[in-house]
């Protein structure tokens, strides 16, 4: 139990600016470069093979950059021993040039060809539009959510708080190019999520605190409920960042950018939460009234000895 109030609203100026450099970069790195969209967005060919034995997803990948495929992305597909095989192109005949490069270089490894398909670019560019208009339904229900649940101060420095994440989310991963898919997509929400929680609890505590401690400023209040909510916040973004960094290192290539997204995500949310979230709050000049009606704040101290 932290027993001693730390001021972290002392460096919100400093924070600040720390943000906007942050933001910035990240919306230069967007603009500049752009997300490396991956064959969910852009299109391409699906291969399926189904081998006799339990597939070595690795040894696969390396052989088909041998064979001259070096953006193929191969996962597991059900089955250990089904492979999904996934390349840039659209020619009918790319699924079996595929599966004979691959048994020149491995001529002991049986396997069978068993679908290909293509997903044009229409599709993938339907899904890359669906995927933003998810995103901002979510940021919409969050306000509002937030607007009845609290009050619309904390609606509006929640989603400043979420668009700060996604915005140096986004813009690490388009410096970087780590191929963006439907699974970064999904990483993106579950930050949003995650993020969110984050700032709900420290919400909550704030709220709270304006009814036990009615004279502390609004500065106060919060340095108070960042602290009381301190050790909760580190167990979870911690253990929540171990997971990640396990997968990001043992998960392979398939999993590496899930697992960096999110970790990037754990890491400016739970920054987000206090010196975005909460310095919204300071800004919109949160008060008690806000929160507790003039009558109701009467009537209570009427009741004080």
């Amino acid at each position: 139990m932290i027993k001693s109030t730390i001021r972290f609203m002392a460096i919100r100026n400093v924070a600040f600016a720390i943000t906007v450099l942050l933001t910035l970069i990240g919306l230069g790195a967007l603009f500049s470069k752009g997300l490396n969209y991956g064959l969910d967005f852009t299109g391409g060919t699906l291969i399926e093979l189904q081998y006799e034995q339990p597939a070595d997803l690795e040894g696969i990948k390396r052989e088909l950059g041998q064979a001259g495929y070096n953006d193929a992305i191969v996962q597991s597909f059900g089955a250990t021993t089904d492979v999904l095989i996934r390349l840039s192109g659209d020619d009918p005949q790319l699924g079996s040039q595929v599966a004979d490069a691959l048994r020149k270089i491995d001529v002991d490894t049986r396997f069978e060809l068993k679908r290909v398909e293509f997903v044009g670019p229409q599709v993938g560019e339907e899904l890359r539009d669906q995927g933003g208009l998810a995103m901002l339904l979510a940021l919409g229900g969050i306000l509002l959510y937030l607007a009845f649940r609290f009050q619309w101060k904390f609606g509006v420095g929640a989603v400043a708080s979420l668009a700060h994440d996604v915005v140096i989310t986004l813009g690490v991963l388009a410096f970087f190019q780590v191929p963006f898919d439907l699974t970064v997509l999904a990483a993106v929400l579950a930050m949003i999520g995650y993020s969110l929680n984050d700032t709900i609890i420290i919400y909550d505590r704030i709220r709270e605190n304006f009814r036990m401690l009615r004279k502390t400023g609004l500065e106060e209040n919060i340095d108070i409920s960042v602290t009381q909510t301190l050790l909760r916040t580190i167990a979870t973004s911690l253990s929540t960042s171990l997971a990640l960094v396990a997968l990001l290192v043992f998960g392979g290539d398939v999993l590496a950018a899930f697992a960096l997204t999110l970790l990037v995500g754990v890491v400016v949310g739970t920054y987000s939460s206090v010196y975005i979230g909460a310095t919204v709050l300071i800004w919109l000049k949160l008060g008690v009234e806000d929160l507790i009606p003039p009558a109701v704040e009467a009537e209570a101290d009427d009741g004080l000895p």
